[in-house]
């Protein structure tokens, strides 16, 4: 390339912009010398990448190439239902959107009335439907895909909404939003085309009527995603970086009584099985360090397919939430579940959860007579060594309290705080794991 050099003062260059020519030019006071020729110019910038210089070109296509590898998913461990929007009532939505449409004027400047009444028709009707879809995408948006939650959050949706009812309400809520874009924009369509005023008027009025019919007939998937979220939000958030106990074993065996005395938690407490309808979270402060406390649902003797939902949310806690476990017995013969089923129960128990950290509880002790108890519908004679010691004693190492009594109480409340410390350590060696590669310690990637 060649051509001649400029020799301009640097003081007296002043460029600026003109809109006749986009670019910089000189003024012309200023005094410019020699002028170059050049018929192209051709110019490489360069980055540095790992102590070299590339082109930016190849950079750009080595991060582009790099850039088709699937991101890993983000999911959040728990609190999901937390973050729920809030979901109006359906004839919240409605009178609200028509407010808003109401108010829409026509564009200004048209002086002829067909046309300014068509043109307001059909922006008020375009209005509509957007005010009535906005806040169905909304939800449709932040309600999260079920596939993305904590296993433990997945597991709550199926037993408290039923499987598959969750997608359900949301894809009906979401067919509905594109019903109502649809039917909105073919009405204001019509009404743009209406030649005279009378007739955009009566092309307003049907479109209006339309959107309110299916607003009333489709509008209930909006009620039930709105009872959905009230469910979910009241649920317990569990924070699975504090180190929790869990407290399990048969109905009416005396769990909400100790979890009273362990927490904060306020269980409802009665003489019935399934007291507990559901997950009831409490906190525990021993010297000066925090826990949490969980009470759950008694567990039946029965196979798991037979199982009610209440029983599968104590099975859901214990396998997706990294909980140590308080298992109570109740061998008086009270809670209405015979010391053999509560054995089966516990072996069970036991051996499909052998890695959870666990202590032994065998409660009402001030009511447990010298003789062991018997159901008429057990067979004595039929009972194993290991039974018949268990119907006596309870499992190996178990502690023996009374809520009534207080007998034990300090006893257990010492053996807790060890078993939470314990499980405290566990989870802070776990904790690397899990937050291998992520951003933020409270997400983890799939």
């Amino acid at each position: 390339m060649s051509g001649h050099l400029w020799q301009l003062p640097y003081s007296s260059l002043l460029f600026n912009r003109t809109k006749l020519y986009q670019g910089l030019y000189a003024l012309p006071r200023m005094k410019i010398y020699s002028l170059c020729s050049s018929k192209q110019i051709q110019t490489t910038t360069y980055e540095v990448v790992n102590g070299s210089y590339l082109e930016t070109s190849l950079v750009k296509q080595e991060n582009k190439t790099k850039d088709t590898t699937p991101a890993p998913v983000a999911l959040d461990t728990v609190g999901a239902f937390q973050k729920l929007p809030m979901v109006m009532p359906s004839v919240d939505i409605y009178y609200s959107a028509l407010r808003k449409a109401r108010r829409v004027s026509p564009t200004k400047g048209i002086a002829n009335a067909a046309k300014r009444e068509k043109n307001k028709g059909a922006k008020q009707l375009d209005a509509l439907m957007k005010e009535l879809t906005l806040p169905l995408k909304t939800y449709k948006e932040k309600f999260p895909n079920k596939r993305h939650l904590h296993p433990y959050e997945r597991s709550l949706i199926e037993l408290t909404l039923g499987d598959g009812n969750y997608e359900e309400v949301l894809g009906k809520v979401d067919s509905f939003r594109k019903k109502l874009v649809s039917v909105g924009k073919e009405h204001a369509s019509l009404c743009a085309q209406s030649s005279t005023k009378r007739e955009a008027e009566e092309r307003l009025a049907e479109g209006i009527k339309r959107l309110e019919e299916i607003f009333h007939s489709d509008g209930k998937a909006v009620d039930e995603l709105m009872q959905i979220a009230k469910s979910l939000r009241a649920m317990p958030v569990v924070d699975l970086e504090m180190p929790t106990l869990c407290l399990v074993g048969a109905p009416n065996v005396g769990k909400s009584s100790l979890v009273r005395i362990l927490s904060t938690g306020k269980p409802e407490i009665c003489n019935y099985p399934f007291t507990t309808r559901g997950i009831l979270m409490g906190h525990i402060t021993l010297s000066y360090q925090h826990f949490q406390v969980t009470d759950t649902p008694g567990i039946l003797r029965r196979r798991d397919e037979d199982r009610n939902n209440l029983e599968k949310l104590t099975l859901a806690v214990l396998a997706h939430l990294p909980t140590a476990v308080l298992f109570v017995h109740d061998l008086t013969g009270e809670c209405g579940t015979s010391p053999s089923d509560q054995f089966l129960i516990y072996q069970e128990i036991k051996e499909r959860f052998r890695s959870h950290l666990w202590i032994d509880v065998v409660s009402k002790c001030d009511l447990l007579q010298e003789s062991p108890v018997f159901y008429i519908t057990e067979d004595a004679d039929a009972d194993h060594s290991e039974l018949l010691k268990y119907r006596t004693m309870g499992p190996d190492g178990a502690l023996r309290v009374s809520v009534k009594s207080q007998v034990g109480i300090n006893e257990l409340k010492s053996r807790v705080h060890e078993l939470l410390v314990s499980q405290s350590a566990r989870l802070n060696i776990q904790k690397p794991e899990a937050t291998t590669n992520a951003s933020s310690p409270r997400k983890i990637f799939i």
